[in-house]
């Protein structure tokens, strides 16, 4: 069976989190972040052992691995009746994270729709990663390079995603209004099925 399933997407500091967040406190939706899933990682199974294997090294983690330990973690979600796929919504942030592995998650998905976080000031994107940073005490992601290279990462290879899916499916949200109105454009989209403009271009 496959899951049905909202993708919230858009470039390190467009609020994906915060709206997933918000969004899996709502009955019917169960949010699963990327983020989560690498943190709660069991390392005596053999894929948690091939993810520490290669992120130990520094290197990059393969598309297969990635998605493994996601599906894991669903399915342990599954299993503690967490997540009841007969009757939630899933609400993914963080994966895929790019056509690989979206490619390997069509067999374990069915995308509804892509909320397309749109924040096309890059300034703005910059304020909000050095804020959080600081904020959460983690002063290396506020330097200004760790944050440009996760900007150039999410434009090289997280960005085409939005090319991957049809664009009936991708409704587009300004991610520069305040987080409450974000959460207003999901749940309308969401509400009556209306899409938003396709914009690949924008970040």
């Amino acid at each position: 069976m496959k899951y049905q399933t909202y993708l919230l997407f858009g470039a390190p500091g467009s609020g994906k989190g915060t709206q997933g967040k918000t969004l899996g406190t709502i009955p019917r939706f169960f949010h699963c972040a990327c983020g989560d899933v690498f943190r709660s990682i069991d390392t005596r199974t053999q894929v948690g052992r091939a993810f520490l294997d290669y992120s130990s090294k520094g290197q990059l983690v393969p598309d297969e691995i990635t998605v493994q330990l996601w599906k894991a973690r669903i399915d342990a979600a599954v299993d503690a009746h967490a997540f009841k796929p007969d009757i939630d919504t899933l609400v993914l942030d963080g994966i895929p994270r790019n056509v690989g592995q979206a490619k390997i998650m069509d067999g374990l998905i069915d995308v509804k729709k892509v909320f397309h976080l749109s924040c096309p000031n890059r300034e703005m994107l910059f304020s909000r990663l050095k804020k959080r940073a600081l904020k959460d005490n983690r002063l290396d992601d506020a330097n200004e390079e760790v944050i440009k290279r996760r900007l150039d990462t999410y434009e090289n290879e997280s960005k085409p995603v939005l090319t991957y899916y049809s664009k009936e499916r991708i409704s587009v949200i300004d991610a520069m209004q305040p987080p409450a109105k974000v959460l207003l454009g999901i749940l309308a989209s969401v509400a009556d099925g209306a899409n938003g403009e396709h914009e690949p271009t924008a970040v």
